[in-house]
């Protein structure tokens, strides 16, 4: 498929998912050979990842995990990889039976993938097989952060939010997407945000299941607050406090910490499968939300991709020592959806002055990960608040 960029053909060449069986030969040889952390009595999840839990999934990881069956299911659905402004950019893109289909871009975030959204591509892309109104339809685009899963390791500074949002607009302007909406959380929502921003001329409305601001730096931020706002406000400042070890060291030395998750696929597992827990309303067992299976097609995909050490780079790029990110300035109309189990809750008074927020869901459960945990509640929210931008 050839399309233009600033006068010049640019190819998006077709991509399938092809691991090779020496690659996971060698992952499940050191998943065999780990050196485990001597647990203590009791302790759980209190130091972090529980280490008897983590060697049951790692066990299973190595012994009963079918990544062909998960690479086969990631191969039912077109993909293709791009370079665009210097980044390497894979996607799938579903498209629906339905002629006037609305175009959406869907973003995920870190320490999460394309694998996020498989179960919601059929329902969103074609409504009327999966019990829905036609006319609720979507062309769906879930790209790869780049430095991410199949976009493959970012081999170059500067892989900041705007430049990836400005990469994500040429992506869908060479798709022909004249009229598009966005979605996403994480980092996925900071990226949907900045094409309500930057792309506004295309973008027709952004959703998000996050949103992408923190306190205001001008002014006492409890000011004005209600008392539910203000205790929503001390909540998630009160948990960040104390999770957020990973941003702070992924964000000041991510080869440090990434020269060990590249080595051991335990310590990989270990760093991703405690973020799943502790931001989804799991009441601490994280397979009440996600399987096994679901847990591993993603670390899977870290680690025979071998992009955790870039991923980790977002950080020091965008939210530490290597720059600080703006936030978004959003005029388009925004709809967000507030699900409980998500770890970063603000106060909608705080993100109103920059982001245009028309509609606000308070959902019944899901978290951080939510349209792998909760599909059906997620693809719903999309259908009803994105139905007037058709």
């Amino acid at each position: 498929m050839i399309a233009e960029e600033n006068g010049h053909s640019i190819e998006l060449r077709p991509f399938q998912v092809e691991i090779d069986d020496t690659v996971l030969d060698d992952l499940r040889g050191r998943l065999e050979r780990t050196r485990w952390v001597e647990d203590l009595p009791g302790s759980g999840w209190d130091y972090g990842v529980a280490v008897a839990y983590l060697q049951e999934l790692c066990e299973y990881w190595r012994t009963a995990f079918d990544w062909r069956a998960a690479e086969a299911r990631l191969n039912t659905f077109p993909q293709y990889v791009a370079d665009i402004d210097g980044l390497g950019i894979h996607f799938l893109h579903v498209r629906s039976p339905e002629p006037d289909a609305l175009p959406l871009i869907l973003t995920h975030g870190w320490p999460g993938s394309v694998a996020e959204f498989l179960d919601v591509l059929g329902p969103l892309s074609d409504p009327a097989a999966h019990g829905g109104d036609r006319a609720d339809a979507f062309n769906v685009v879930v790209p790869s952060l780049p430095g991410f899963g199949f976009s493959g390791p970012s081999s170059c500074r500067g892989v900041t939010d705007r430049r990836v949002a400005q990469a994500f607009a040429e992506l869908m302007g060479r798709l022909g997407y004249e009229r598009y909406v966005a979605q996403g959380g994480d980092i996925g929502a900071q990226i949907s945000a900045l094409l309500g921003e930057l792309d506004a001329g295309h973008v027709a409305a952004v959703h998000l299941n996050l949103l992408p601001i923190g306190p205001p730096a001008d002014r006492d931020p409890f000011a004005g607050l209600s008392a539910e706002d203000a205790a929503l406000a001390q909540s998630t400042l009160a948990f960040l406090d104390s999770d957020t070890g990973y941003w702070k060291i992924q964000g000041t030395r991510p080869h440090t910490v990434g020269s060990a998750l590249m080595d051991s696929p335990a310590g990989l597992a270990g760093w991703i499968v405690d973020k799943f827990r502790s931001w989804t309303d799991c009441d601490g067992d994280v397979e009440r939300a996600f399987t096994k299976d679901q847990l591993l097609m993603n670390i899977t995909i870290y680690w025979v991709t071998r992009t955790i050490a870039s991923s980790a780079r977002w950080y020091y790029e965008n939210a530490g020592v290597g720059g600080q990110s703006e936030p978004p300035r959003v005029e388009v109309p925004t709809g967000y959806a507030d699900f409980p189990g998500e770890h970063y809750r603000m106060p909608l008074a705080w993100a109103r002055p920059r982001i245009n927020i028309v509609h606000v869901s308070s959902m019944p459960r899901g978290g951080h990960f939510a349209a792998l945990q909760v599909p059906d509640l997620f693809v719903d929210e999309l259908r009803t608040f994105f139905r007037a931008f058709r």
